[in-house]
């Protein structure tokens, strides 16, 4: 037998299914806590000491087990994930509908659609520009750029403009409702979508399973290198927002196809009503594809670059509407919570968020001050010794993300200075405008974009 058989027959056997992948990824996580769970009742006992053993253990609980839980089963599953690669694209390639929802995108449209007119994808293609009643000269733009755009043969660019802002679920339900395929793609107004990018989420949906209704695409930060916090925000999206889509992908249920780049099936899309009126679109619509059943990959080689809040307001807008969704998700697929299938662990899971950044924002952060002045009961050296997996899963995803790129003939660029914000002071700021969009939804507050 030659080298390369016997390699590949090696494969063969240690080869695990996605099932025992996802038990050993469990098991894992749940030793890892039960060691933290140990190491840490001197904490527990010091910090029960001054306050009580309630609020030492929902303290700890969550600055400590929950968090370590998820890092441990991060790592597992990214050390584990071997996805089938994409299998190579029939002859004759599906119809693809790319609906680009627009408001007030005078200042990015154009470089947007010159983008999709480059695409390399070899089937019939559609754009639909959405104007979803812009008061800038995001209709003009369009139109005059149509007029001159070098569109391939096989592609027809429209726009559809409406005259009043309705929000952005309505725009792209009478874009899904004009649409002539069965493939239909989402693409913000101010993103930039790599030259294979339709191909490559065509590719990825077709090497996928025949229950998949839905593939997120890989968005990544276009403006970092605006100011510290953009700069934050690419590691923001290139670590954190990857990995765990990555993670949850493997497991048959990324939980969010955003809106900025993915692709659905138009009857799925159908079959649950389209797009949910809400602040939280994407997010609803696709846990309704989960509810019934359905599958929802990620294609981590399908890139999208998308430009991201420059501004503290901004940023805390869109990540307070970010929570705002999830909370709507719950409200309108809370069965989800029982459902038999792996990725129920991850509904669970963002069932903690509230708890998280509430103890995050009110203990941690506090506690974080107390240790400036010599008091390490919440933050302090044994704090360090319960919770050293962040670096490590950051070391893993971020050889894993420095694969995709090179493999897509990209670098990654230096950014030293955003890693440390992210690393240090990202959750100071986010954490809290978490919380605020939890309260904003419970308590009922008026919803809007906030975007513009």
């Amino acid at each position: 037998m030659s080298h390369s058989a016997q390699k590949k027959d090696d494969a063969r056997r240690i080869y695990l299914s996605v099932r025992a992948k996802f038990m050993l990824a469990l098991g894992i996580a749940i030793a890892w806590t039960s060691f933290s769970v140990v190491l840490s009742q001197r904490w527990m006992a010091e910090l029960a000491a001054v306050t009580s053993w309630t609020f030492a253990l929902i303290a700890i609980g969550f600055i400590a087990y929950v968090p370590g839980f998820m890092n441990a089963f991060l790592i597992a599953t990214l050390a584990l994930d071997r996805r089938p690669p994409v299998e190579k694209l029939p002859r004759k390639l599906p119809g693809v509908t790319i609906l680009v929802a627009a408001y007030n995108e005078a200042a990015a449209i154009r470089d947007t659609l010159t983008s999709l007119s480059r695409q390399d994808y070899r089937g019939p293609l559609e754009v639909l520009v959405l104007n979803d009643g812009s008061t800038d000269d995001t209709a003009a733009i369009v139109r005059e750029l149509l007029k001159t755009l070098a569109i391939p043969k096989k592609a027809k660019f429209e726009l559809l403009d409406f005259p009043v802002n309705r929000g952005k679920s309505a725009a792209l339900n009478d874009g899904l409702r004009a649409s002539s395929h069965g493939l239909v793609v989402t693409i913000d107004g101010d993103c930039w979508v790599k030259r294979n990018g339709v191909t490559r989420i065509v590719g990825r949906y077709l090497s996928d399973p025949d229950d998949t209704a839905a593939i997120a695409g890989a968005v990544m930060v276009r403006n970092s290198r605006a100011n510290l916090l953009t700069r934050a925000q690419e590691w923001d999206y290139f670590h954190g927002i990857a990995a765990v889509k990555r993670m949850q992908g493997m497991y048959h249920g990324t939980l969010v196809a955003q809106g900025a780049f993915s692709l659905y099936r138009r009857d799925a899309l159908d079959e649950v009503g389209g797009w949910p009126e809400c602040v939280g679109e994407d997010i609803v619509v696709s846990w309704a594809l989960l509810a019934r059943g359905y599958r929802i990959g990620y294609a981590d080689s399908a890139l999208a670059f998308t430009n991201v809040p420059e501004g503290f307001r901004q940023f805390a807008l869109q990540r307070k509407r970010w929570s705002r969704g999830l909370m709507e998700a719950f409200k309108a697929h809370w069965e989800l919570l029982f459902k038999r299938r792996m990725t129920t662990l991850f509904i669970w899971w963002n069932v903690t968020f509230l708890p998280l950044d509430l103890v995050y924002s009110f203990v941690f952060i506090p506690g974080l001050v107390l240790a400036v002045f010599g008091h390490f009961y919440i933050a302090g050296p044994l704090t360090l010794a319960v919770l050293p997996l962040a670096a490590l899963w950051n070391v893993v995803i971020f050889r894993i993300q420095r694969n995709v790129y090179e493999n897509e003939d990209l670098k990654v660029r230096h950014n030293p200075a955003g890693f440390l914000f992210y690393a240090l002071v990202y959750s100071l700021i986010m954490q809290p405008v978490c919380v605020w969009g939890y309260l904003a939804e419970i308590i009922g507050m008026k919803k809007k974009w906030d975007t513009k």
